[in-house]
């Protein structure tokens, strides 16, 4: 089976809905570089088109009818959709899961210290990256400082033209012979990956007999007191109020097209947002359905799904039952019927091929930019291990719903056999039950700090997400 490039498929009027669409990805991706800003920006984008807090609604015990759009925000880094269809609950839903973190570095709670004369910040690298590739480039810092009194003070640095960046260094090539010799997953460790943030002492002034100044005793990580002592004017915030913080650094710099031909974007953080942002776009474009639609952007991914709010908590499955209570159709026996009964697209990327680094694919069965949107039936690495595997009727189910609705995809492994491999949220779903299979985006430099993408599938992927949503019923 030959897969082709989908640009010359488009007319004019889809042409320049994609651009549009390719536009407004790439400004949430510049406004949700962690999992908190992406739902700040996901909250204000669905309550314009009606969602309405579940929490609120419980409150006023309000029932949900047909066409109602409600949501759940988990800790400020999970959510979930519902919009209310023609059919019972328990009869199914159709479900679009994917994940809002990427790898990053995270600031450890004791991090503040001086060296050789610089200021640096100790991090923790999340996920699975390539250490090697952090140092060197711009890098700014996003996240949270709960103090306290409980007061929570935001940070963004490194993103405005006028803001300072960050880095991480590198051994200088004339004297790197030694570290050019070691392995590339040694070349940087990661107790190494600390950011320089300062290296301009706070000047501690005295004045002698004779009135002349000096630093004296007081000049001891002088640099260090000096970046304390910007952080306490600038957010009010102590060098112990690290420990109740939550601070990642990221690559800095916006989402950039890429190519003369306009024909690709490169940004950080593509996986998943990429498909979070399409899965996204697709809920609020469904109108009525039979079955109530249903999107999932959770956390932890890249770390195995754990933690509240990671897919294996029970905070889905929990907002499913008030959902259901709210419809005035709940059970504990009617939530299993209805998350047996869901078909899901476990909405995540895949590996394109890079010519580049051509004997790490099957040419045969490798996702292509430009091809359109990917599905995956296993993931896993070596035999399958940790796999969903998706079975052939429900792949079947998706073809037929794709071909009606002339949809655009191909289907892909993510590399060669023993190459290496990778997981996602799919088989946390198919413990219900469900039909579940993995959908996304081919993705080129997956999990480096710049990742590249094709506008084409992007826009394809949010139409699959939609045909979907509107017509799966196995």
């Amino acid at each position: 089976m030959e897969n082709k490039n989908i640009w010359g498929t488009y007319s004019a009027e889809q042409l320049i809905e994609l651009e549009e669409h390719a536009k407004e990805y790439m400004d949430f991706l510049d406004n949700g570089k962690t999992e908190r800003e992406c739902i700040d920006t996901i909250v204000n984008m669905i309550e314009k088109e009606g969602y309405q807090e579940l929490q609120s609604l419980i409150k006023k015990n309000k029932a949900l009818k047909e066409g109602d759009r409600v949501y759940s925000v988990w800790m400020n880094k999970s959510i979930v959709m519902f919009q209310m269809g023609k059919k019972p609950m328990a009869e199914g839903m159709n479900i679009l899961g994917a994940h809002l973190d990427s790898p990053r570095l995270d600031i450890k709670q004791n991090p503040v210290y001086e060296e050789g004369g610089f200021a640096y910040l100790d991090t923790h690298y999340y996920g699975g990256v390539k250490k090697y590739q952090w140092v060197t480039i711009p890098l700014s810092i996003h996240g949270v400082v709960i103090k306290k009194d409980g007061t929570t003070v935001e940070i963004n640095v490194g993103e405005n033209e006028d803001d300072p960046v960050f880095f991480v260094s590198d051994l200088l090539i004339h004297l790197a012979a030694e570290q050019l010799e070691k392995k590339a997953s040694k070349v940087i460790e990661g107790e190494a990956l600390d950011i320089i943030v300062g290296n301009k002492p706070l000047v501690i002034e005295k004045k002698g007999e004779k009135g002349e100044k000096n630093k004296g005793k007081d000049g001891k990580d002088a640099v260090k007191r000096g970046i304390l002592a910007i952080l306490k004017e600038s957010y009010d915030i102590e060098e112990e109020d690290f420990i109740s913080a939550e601070l990642e650094v990221v690559p800095a710099g916006k989402a950039r097209e890429a190519g003369f031909d306009r024909s690709m974007i490169l940004a950080y953080g593509q996986d998943d947002r990429i498909c979070a942002f399409s899965s996204l776009k697709a809920m609020l474009e469904v109108k009525e359905t039979e079955r109530t639609t249903c999107c999932i952007l959770v956390d932890k991914e890249e770390i195995g799904s754990v933690g509240a709010t990671g897919m294996q908590s029970k905070f889905f499955e929990n907002a499913v039952a008030e959902v259901m209570n709210l419809a005035g159709d709940y059970s504990e026996l009617k939530v299993r019927r209805c998350l047996a009964s869901s078909c899901m697209l476990s909405s995540d990327v895949s590996s394109a091929f890079d010519p580049a680094f051509a004997s790490c694919f099957d040419k045969k069965n490798v996702a292509y930019l430009g091809n359109g949107m990917v599905f995956n039936k296993f993931t896993g690495s070596r035999g399958k291990s940790g796999s969903n595997d998706a079975n052939a009727e429900y792949m079947g189910h998706i073809r037929a719903i794709l071909d009606k609705e002339k949809v655009h995809f191909q289907t892909a492994e993510l590399g060669k056999v023993d190459v290496g491999g990778g997981g996602t949220i799919a088989y946390i779903l198919a413990l219900y039950g469900m039909n579940v299979i993995d959908s996304g985006v081919a993705v080129m430099n997956m999990h480096a700090p710049w990742e590249a993408t094709s506008k084409a599938d992007v826009y394809e992927s949010k139409r699959g997400y939609v045909a979907f949503l509107n017509n799966a019923s196995l």
